[in-house]
């Protein structure tokens, strides 16, 4: 079951800006739309592909400050993966 928590204000302007950039990548654009997409839902959750691009943008040495926090905040919100 996923955690309810939504993204803060802080991070939906930056994710926003994120997403009028023009020199953020496709992968910075898509963990951007992923955590405007969980602001008001706690329901949302991240999946799997944005979830690897997220952890992708935090390790990278060029992606921008808001970006990494994007990606912060979209990995908060994914489900973890059941034991077997």
């Amino acid at each position: 079951m996923a955690k309810a928590e939504t993204t803060s204000k802080r991070v939906s302007s930056a994710a926003s800006k994120v997403l009028r950039s023009k020199s953020a990548s496709k992968a910075e654009k898509a963990v951007a739309a992923s955590a405007l997409t969980q602001s008001r839902n706690p329901k949302e959750t991240t999946g799997k592909k944005v979830a690897s691009a997220a952890s992708k943008i935090l390790r990278s040495k060029t992606a921008s400050k808001q970006a990494k926090s994007v990606a912060a905040s979209a990995l908060t919100q994914k489900v973890k993966a059941k034991k077997k």
